[in-house]
């Protein structure tokens, strides 16, 4: 049988004219069934984008910037020390500055002062003449923190794409899409999206579009490293940006690519989101993400290089944690029991800028909502990951009477507690976890956009398909299934034969398929087979050949 459940969408009755019928149901699974939208879909231009006054409170946080900048307030940039973070603490300086205003950035020290707004923070940068402090990435949570700001003396205005609690901080202005009271088309922008829509906001009428359009880099990054959908104006800014990034005149950027042997023009989100993203990442996750804001800004060729080797060390120091806590959590969990409808793991010496990230590809591959936290003696923190039909942050919401603090979205969140109280957060989530998902199948799945025999892919299929990238979280690459299929070649191949190379017939036409990290599969292999898998260009010496990038396969189905 499969290693994972194949679940194929029901097929599309009426081709779009125009469309190819292979591309319009891959249009058709993705909720795309009429002709403005597939042109609007396939185009991913400017049409996407929506006017930025749309967004709540953008008139007054506009208003409150453009009194600092003409009256030569010190501003300060207050982000997250994630890439989605740091991109946006970047834009906003980099904007605010061309502008002409005297801004400075803020991002917090996982290690030492954690996630969010920080009276102590605020305290140190109002003694630095900060008058206006801009958040992006955060904020939307902090409450307490923005009334004794205010009390300070201190304006703020919030960005922020989290979800609000039920009582908005007293902030200035509070620009978030999901709030309840948002007449905002679109709702899933990465925090540097919604930083983005203010820089516009600050621009329009001002005849600075240039710089709007050059940050879109920036946007591309963290949007792409923050996994929101690419949809709506995801989807142009990627597209533009991935022009951008593939043509960068930042050194930084320049540098890690070097640093990465990766070619300038060869870069997808594919690309970012597994060599970029998670150097980016990595300096925020080990503790200062200063490195990566500082190389996505600096105009020197040489501190770009020392900050490109410098995230490289970090992203393997990263690496071989995350490495380390997903043996050890996965340990743990099955020890428990994969049966459980929610798998939760702690330890004392659990890294904490690493946790999310495991407790995400323990998520993915258990397909559980998956909680692992840190103990402390008096405090515990945590993070969560989940799937579809658990909302993580409903369910924090819930045990908000024994938090101390939490924030996140529905798949992703955080949170800390005091340590005493571990006991009966774990056993309300449990049971939360256990009435929504009693019943429901939680077998790892793979979603299939077709089924089809392997000829289809000739006379220039591919390409068509193609039109509907840039590909990436709610536009997955597409995925495909073909029936016994003849397996002509097989070898196992890579250092430790971990990966396995196929020559597949189907039909009469022959292709190479290559299954990474599959070489421990290799008894499996029957002959004919059923094969899920994507198409990709095999980049060689030059040349380029399109290949099946094996998924999942199964003896043939009856």
């Amino acid at each position: 049988m499969a290693h994972t459940h194949w679940k194929l969408p029901p097929q599309q009755a009426n081709n779009i004219p125009g469309i190819h019928p292979l591309v319009a149901q891959i249009l058709y699974n993705r909720g795309i069934t009429d002709p403005s939208q597939a042109d609007a879909f396939i185009s991913a231009d400017q049409r996407l984008e929506a006017d930025p006054f749309l967004l709540p409170d953008m008139h007054q946080a506009v208003h409150r910037t453009y009194h600092a900048l003409l009256s030569g307030e010190k501003i300060a940039v207050y982000g997250d020390f994630d890439a989605d973070g740091v991109t946006a603490t970047a834009l906003l300086v980099q904007g605010l500055s061309a502008l002409g205003g005297n801004v400075i950035p803020y991002i917090p020290r996982r290690s030492s002062e954690g996630y969010g707004l920080h009276v102590s923070a605020l305290k140190k940068l109002q003694d630095q003449d900060v008058s206006l402090v801009i958040t992006v990435d955060t904020g939307i949570s902090a409450c307490a923190e923005v009334a004794k700001a205010r009390k300070m003396g201190l304006d703020i205005v919030i960005t922020d794409h989290h979800l609000p609690p039920a009582t908005l901080p007293p902030a200035h202005a509070v620009v978030d899409p999901k709030r309840s009271d948002s007449n905002y088309h679109d709702t899933e922008l990465a925090g540097v999206g919604v930083a983005f829509k203010f820089l516009q906001a600050l621009l329009q009428n001002r005849g600075r579009d240039d710089l709007a359009d050059e940050v879109l880099d920036l946007v591309t990054l963290g949007t792409i490293t923050d996994m929101v959908p690419l949809f709506g104006e995801n989807r142009y800014w990627v597209k533009r940006g991935l022009q951008l990034i593939n043509s960068t005149k930042r050194v930084g950027l320049q540098e890690l690519m070097r640093c990465v042997n990766i070619e300038p023009g060869n870069i997808d989100v594919q690309r970012i989101s597994w060599t970029l993203g998670p150097r980016l990442n990595a300096a925020g996750r080990l503790d200062d993400a200063t490195t990566s804001y500082q190389l996505l800004l600096t105009q020197d060729i040489k501190e770009a290089n020392a900050l490109a080797s410098e995230l490289e060390e970090k992203n393997a120091r990263r690496r071989q944690l995350a490495d380390s806590l997903l043996s050890r959590a996965r340990e743990k969990v099955l020890a428990m029991g994969i049966d459980l409808p929610l798998l939760m793991a702690g330890e004392e010496d659990y890294p904490p800028g690493v946790i999310g990230l495991v407790a995400g590809r323990l998520a993915d591959e258990f397909n559980r909502p998956v909680i692992l936290f840190k103990y402390g003696a008096e405090t515990c923190r945590g993070s969560g990951r989940s799937i579809t039909q658990f909302n993580l942050m409903a369910a924090l919401e819930k045990c908000r009477d024994i938090l101390i603090n939490f924030g996140g979205h529905t798949k992703a969140a955080g949170f800390s507690l005091p340590s005493h109280k571990l006991p009966e957060f774990q056993e309300r989530m449990t049971a939360m976890a256990q009435d929504q998902l009693a019943g429901l199948d939680l077998r790892p799945h793979l979603d299939i956009d077709a089924e089809v025999p392997l000829s289809i892919f000739a006379q220039g299929t591919f390409d068509k398909i193609q039109q509907l990238a840039p590909f990436g979280c709610g536009n997955p690459v597409p995925t495909f299934v073909s029936r016994n299929v003849e397996v002509v070649q097989q070898n196992q191949i890579g250092s430790q034969n971990e990966h396995l190379k196929l020559k597949l017939r189907h039909h009469g036409v022959v292709w190479n398929a290559i299954g990474f990290r599959f070489g421990n599969l290799a008894q499996e292999i029957t002959n004919p087979l059923d094969i899920a898998y994507s198409l990709e260009l095999d980049r060689w010496n030059g040349a380029e050949k399109l290949r099946l990038n094996l998924i999942d396969f199964a003896p043939p189905s009856s």
